[in-house]
């Protein structure tokens, strides 16, 4: 069974920093490519970024800059730095693994940034 389980969020000040975490089972996580995606109040689910099995990454524009995507292949593990953050970064967070022909997703951490 595919697992991906997602830690590290919170309530955080605008220009805060926050790093999440995304464990993964059940697959070989090492070959392949990793995403995270974020939905906040009222807004369709937003790809934040990726990663590729050799390290490359993407951002969307809204947050180049300031987050970071990691994978460490030893631990299964995804994570995603955030930095500066801005109220509009308040969402769920959820990573994802492309398997079979769909898409898996984690069941998502809550952060929300806010004074």
């Amino acid at each position: 069974q595919v697992r991906l389980v997602e830690s590290g969020g919170g309530l955080v000040q605008p220009g805060g920093s926050l790093r999440l975490s995304c464990a993964a089972s059940g697959f070989t996580f090492r070959r392949y490519g990793m995403s995270w995606a974020r939905q906040g109040p009222g807004k369709a689910r937003e790809l934040v970024a990726q990663i590729t099995t050799t390290g490359g990454s993407n951002y969307a524009d809204s947050v180049a800059g300031r987050f970071t995507i990691s994978r460490d292949n030893d631990k299964n593990t995804v994570y995603l730095q955030m930095n500066s953050l801005k109220p509009e970064d308040t969402a769920v967070y959820s990573c994802a693994a492309p398997i079979g022909t769909t898409y898996v997703w984690g069941q998502g951490t809550q952060v929300t940034v806010s004074s």
